[in-house]
């Protein structure tokens, strides 16, 4: 197999630092806080799944790692960089280039085929030579090289989560995010995507997080914290 698209990748290893971060929203009466100075801080390689009942903040913690959410106050740092001190512009690329997305709804293109939408991020990115056959690189590690030109519609929930994750990572992103990877899929699927997911965070280097409902799942990481009351406690 060609190692060309391997030279897309980033080659120095990705850091995360969020410190001190808060959220709260506005209501009629006080604001409702659902962030309380939490900070972490992760490099290339590291896994770290947050639990916590529905509501405890954990996709709002998530989009602010993504910077899809501004946070109330605190900071983020990624690979260095604060990406909300950027233009709207810039950080769309930012996040484009250095963030991975996987949601429980995989949220594909259905007038795409497979391979389509692993591309559909290098339609707002870098115009890389090797782009294309990363995308089928990836389809290929993901098992779906046969199904590459199937519509969503033509695939199962598992192998629709496994384009998403190949889409997630077209990019080599260093930061790859989860918000409930296997909530949708049946128990046997759900460990074949999770077997997925940290095969290629080990090869990739990234840094994974995942917010999940699944102790099984959460059992998998290396660190596990839990939002209690808007705080992140480690368990």
């Amino acid at each position: 197999m060609s190692t060309t698209p391997d030279k897309i990748l980033q080659t120095i290893p990705a850091t995360l630092k969020a410190d001190q971060l808060t959220k709260a929203f506005p209501t009629p009466t006080e604001p409702l806080s659902v962030l309380r100075e939490v900070s972490l801080e992760l490099s290339g390689g590291d896994a770290v799944a947050i639990m916590g009942p529905s509501g405890s903040g954990k996709s709002t913690m998530l989009h602010i790692l993504a910077t899809l959410e501004t946070p109330s106050s605190g900071t983020v740092t990624i690979n260095g960089e604060n990406p909300f001190a950027l233009s709207e512009p810039a950080l769309a690329t930012f996040r484009n280039r250095h963030i991975g997305l996987v949601f429980q709804d995989h949220h594909l293109l259905p007038q795409c085929n497979a391979i389509e939408n692993v591309l559909l991020p290098a339609l707002a990115g870098r115009q890389d030579s090797g782009v294309v056959e990363r995308g089928r690189n990836l389809l290929d590690r993901v098992g779906l090289t046969a199904r590459a030109e199937h519509l969503p519609a033509e695939l199962s929930g598992g192998e629709r989560q496994r384009v998403a994750i190949a889409r997630a990572l077209i990019h080599g992103p260093g930061l790859l995010l989860c918000d409930e990877p296997t909530g949708n899929l049946d128990h046997h699927t759900a460990d074949s995507v999770a077997d997925l997911l940290f095969e290629l965070h080990q090869d990739e280097q990234t840094i994974l997080i995942a917010v999940t409902h699944s102790l099984e799942l959460a059992k998998r990481f290396d660190r596990r914290g839990e939002l209690q009351d808007g705080r992140l406690v480690w368990a």
